[in-house]
């Protein structure tokens, strides 16, 4: 029910942009983020807007760097990332939910529902 889609390889210091599609039911009423994992290390959170777009929030380690938005429809998400290093390589994974308390759940993969099959990032030097 969520499509991921942009992924890729790119040199570091490049850019690319990622999407999220729902398909299957209505996710504008829904929070969603992106997380990713790399190899050998945990999944962990990127980043999450919440169900209008009004409020968002970075992992440190791309805050700056890495915009996550809605599609007018607020069915999509994108994830625009910028200044691309080595450490962004991972697997990158959309995620949906409606959360309660999004103001301190927001990067806890267990309050999210829906997932995406994941896009491959891969930077290299």
């Amino acid at each position: 029910q969520l499509v991921e889609s942009g992924g890729g390889s790119v040199q570091a210091g490049g850019s690319l942009r990622l999407s999220c599609v729902g398909s299957g039911r209505t996710f504008s009423s829904y929070d969603m983020a992106w997380f990713r994992r790399a190899p050998g290390k945990e999944r962990e959170f990127v980043a999450a807007t919440s169900w209008n777009g009004g409020t968002t929030y970075y992992a440190d380690s791309v805050r700056g760097r890495f915009t996550i938005s809605r599609g007018n429809a607020k069915n999509s998400i994108y994830l625009q990332m910028d200044s691309l290093n080595l450490e962004d390589t991972a697997v990158y994974y959309c995620a949906a939910s409606r959360i309660f308390s999004f103001d301190t759940d927001y990067g806890v993969p267990p309050r999210y529902d829906y997932w995406g099959q994941g896009t491959q990032v891969t930077v290299s030097s």
